[in-house]
């Protein structure tokens, strides 16, 4: 394993070093303000629509996608430190860039199955960045952590699907810009396990689909809102259904073995910029006569940070290299595990962050409480810790189990 950046990549990361330093970071307080000035918590600000066209021209756009024909082809090792740095203004850097979930899962979905009409109409604008999507596969009723429980029902009539039922946490949903969904539900309950599930492209607008509420997170109605959304008697045509009927849990797992190591790359942003703030704020302020950053605990905290930070850095390269060198199944136990450490070292970051900041902390004139949250909501979405701990766990246990005779 050879993890020195190709000199595409290091062409790419100071391009984005850049942008960031002098776009996207003085960026933020804007945005900030737009939207509270909107009223509206899912309001679609200027400045971004004005840092989209200014990556676009740097050629910092869709980064992440693996295709040349849709972006510059780079490669999980090449995309990761790109992915970091995006990471580290989670809430504008990676949709100016185009690079933002769930629409980077969604394009690739369209991409790899998607007909050539699906391509045309919504994976063209989706590349150039003027459409958003939403990917609709958890539901309220059932543990949505094991996929096969996926209950909404979608049931043949003549060449159609009628779709009924409801879900949430359908992030992207109240984008401004949001106009299809790929959903997930259940074609065939008597078929075999894994091929109950089909999944379908549905307009946002189609007769039947309602957008019930935005769930907060801890509180923050993000941009995108994380919707619950009622499906009833949706018609959807056969021509919609994604590689066919039966295909849902295939797709899934295609979708979202590139998705997770995406979200583990940017926890590694928000983790560095984390680290930077706690420095910066624990080498400025005095407490009982010396600055904070002279406390032995403070240090303690900072060579933990670097540390954990640099192991976490290590082992999302190694899948990453692994997906490149074999494919996403034979990284399977690799993406399951930087899926459990990176969201779990960063939120400790940022804890210890927030403490070295007192009260300013867990207030809105710093990002590390809003880093916080999403971080703590990162450890369920794309699947619980518990569910990538059993993964690596029954492939350790596999040599020691008694072969049935």
């Amino acid at each position: 394993m050879d993890f020195a950046y190709s000199d595409r990549c290091k062409d790419y990361q100071q391009r984005l070093l850049a942008f960031m330093d002098e776009k996207v970071y003085p960026a933020e307080a804007v945005y900030a303000q737009q939207i509270l000035e909107s009223g509206d918590p899912h309001f679609q600000p200027p400045i971004l629509e004005e840092l989209k066209a200014d990556a676009k021209s740097r050629g910092l756009w869709n980064l992440f996608h693996p295709d040349p024909a849709y972006g510059p082809g780079l490669t999980n090792a090449e995309y990761a430190p790109l992915a970091e740095i995006m990471g580290r203004s989670p809430a504008i850097a990676p949709e100016a860039c185009n690079c933002a979930a769930p629409d980077t899962g969604n394009m690739e979905v369209f991409t790899r199955f998607g007909t050539d009409e699906h391509k045309e109409k919504w994976l063209a604008p989706l590349l150039e960045g003027t459409i958003r999507s939403a990917f609709a596969m958890t539901e309220p009723d059932v543990a949505s952590s094991d996929a096969t429980n996926i209950a909404m029902s979608m049931v043949a009539d003549g060449e159609d699907w009628i779709l009924n039922g409801r879900k949430w946490w359908t992030s992207n949903a109240l984008h401004q810009n949001c106009k299809v969904l790929i959903v997930m539900g259940k074609t065939a309950p008597e078929a075999s396990t894994y091929e109950q599930q089909s999944m379908m492209v549905v307009p946002i607008d189609a007769p039947g689909v309602t957008v019930l509420r935005g769930l907060p997170v801890f509180g923050y109605q993000d941009r995108e809102g994380h919707a619950e959304v009622l499906f009833e008697n949706v018609r959807v045509p056969g021509k919609d259904v994604l590689a066919g009927p039966g295909a849902g849990f295939m797709i899934g797992q295609a979708r979202l073995g590139p998705g997770r190591i995406h979200h583990c790359m940017r926890a590694i942003g928000m983790a560095e910029r984390a680290l930077e703030l706690m420095c910066d704020r624990a080498s400025s302020r005095v407490a009982f006569g010396k600055p904070i950053a002279a406390q032995a605990n403070i240090q303690d905290w900072i060579a933990e940070a670097r540390i954990d930070i640099e192991m976490a850095r290590l082992l999302t390269l190694k899948a990453a290299w692994m997906m490149d060198e074999f494919s996403n199944k034979e990284a399977r136990v690799e993406i399951a595990a930087i899926k459990v450490a990176a969201p779990a070292m960063a939120l400790k970051i940022v804890d210890r962050a927030i403490q070295v900041h007192g009260g300013g902390g867990v207030s809105d004139d710093f990002p590390l409480a809003s880093m916080y949250a999403h971080l703590r909501t990162l450890r369920l979405a794309d699947g619980p810790d518990e569910v990538h701990k059993r993964t690596i766990a029954r492939t350790e246990l596999a040599p020691y189990r008694k072969i049935d005779k």
